[in-house]
């Protein structure tokens, strides 16, 4: 994972049901639907700004850390996680 990005946490939002990751200004997301403890990711959208610096791999990786830490299932229908996968 890209230095810069290593100490910037991910938050689950369950106003927007986003997972974000927020990188110099600009808000990365996955989307996600939660039912009881499955978690599904939907989409995962990066701004053009932050293209290229590693910053989808980075919100995928953290995001599954968070739902591994909390004991969560996944059903990754989003095409770029199902690929980190």
């Amino acid at each position: 994972m890209n230095e810069e990005l290593q100490n910037i946490e991910v938050v689950k939002n369950d106003e927007t049901n986003r997972f974000e990751l927020t990188v110099d200004g600009f808000i990365a997301f996955i989307d996600f639907k939660q039912v009881d403890q499955l978690i599904k990711l939907i989409h995962t959208e990066v701004p053009e700004e932050l293209g290229g610096r590693g910053v989808a791999a980075a919100l995928v990786e953290k995001t599954l850390v968070y739902i591994e830490t909390n004991n969560y299932k996944l059903y990754p229908f989003c095409p770029y996680v199902y690929a980190y996968i």
